[in-house]
């Protein structure tokens, strides 16, 4: 289940991340996270009130609003760091945070097995390429690669924090109901203080109307994105953390299929290579 579980949480990253970049083509970075969790949030709202969940509440939703305050953060760092570039440096680095929730499962003494400790070798490196890493041209920035970094260990540790946020199935959709709360709270936050600085917070062709029409695709983001959240969540629930956070770690693969097969976008021979050592990398995971 553990396997399962945690490859789902990939490709619904995967998912979430491509239709994510689509969108902040258009519309501002800051106005997709907002809009899109504020939709999350209601839809979590329904969920948990039909299931129960607010008798579930607890200590526990701390970590959950951890999550929520470190989430928005790492994504903007994310973005600015996407806005320095090169791109092809700023994507694979941003799958590092891997190595926040594999370390807490190794603290904690989980110990991955020969063939397992291989498979997690082989995934990682296979993520690392299959975001195209850009082994030489444009100098990449120092301030780049801070973002970056922090971005990345901020991924990781939205990860471990949701994994700690509940024991049940309910107590979980009320958690990450407090998450994206938090979310839109931080976020918003983010996005006053931006259009009070000259940004801005509706796309430059189409304005409001714009944003309206996408709502559609900002719920599927925000969807996607939560329900990566709850998978990952059940998936270092039921087996080793340190598998569950690499297999789920997969998603960079998933986002370079999609623009393949949605944007024609032709796969670099190193991401090619990548996406095929991080299948192996799952195999041996699984079989392990």
């Amino acid at each position: 289940m553990t396997a399962l579980f945690a490859l789902a949480t990939s490709l619904l990253w995967g998912l979430a991340d491509f239709g994510g970049g689509l969108l902040t083509r258009r519309t501002p970075a800051l106005t997709v996270v907002v809009v899109s969790q504020v939709i999350t949030a209601a839809v979590l709202g329904v969920i948990v009130t039909a299931t129960g969940g607010w008798s579930e509440a607890g200590p526990r939703l701390w970590y959950a609003v951890a999550a929520g305050v470190v989430g928005p953060v790492a994504m903007l760092c994310f973005y600015q760091a996407l806005a320095l570039g090169p791109m092809g440096v700023v994507s694979p680095l941003g799958s590092l945070g891997v190595a926040v929730p594999v370390g807490v499962g190794l603290i904690a003494g989980e110990r991955p097995d020969l063939l397992q400790g291989a498979g997690v070798a082989v995934a990682v490196a296979g993520v690392v390429l299959a975001g195209g890493p850009q082994l030489r041209g444009a100098p990449v920035q120092r301030r780049a690669v801070l973002l970056t970094l922090v971005a990345a260990f901020g991924f990781g540790g939205v990860m471990s924090l949701i994994a700690h946020a509940s024991t049940t199935v309910t107590g979980l959709f009320l958690a990450l109901f407090v998450q994206r709360v938090t979310n839109v709270a931080v976020g918003g936050g983010a996005l006053y203080v931006s259009v009070r600085r000259g940004g801005r917070a509706l796309p430059e062709a189409g304005g409001a109307a714009a944003v309206r029409a996408a709502l559609p695709a900002l719920a599927f983001v925000g969807l996607a994105d939560v329900a990566a959240n709850g998978t990952y969540s059940l998936a270092a629930q039921h087996g080793p953390v340190t598998v569950a956070a690499v297999l789920a770690s997969l998603y960079p693969v998933v986002t370079a299929l999609a623009a393949r097969g949605f944007l024609k976008e032709r796969l670099r021979g190193v991401q090619a290579a990548g996406a095929g050592l991080a299948l192996v990398g799952t195999v041996l995971l699984a079989t392990g």
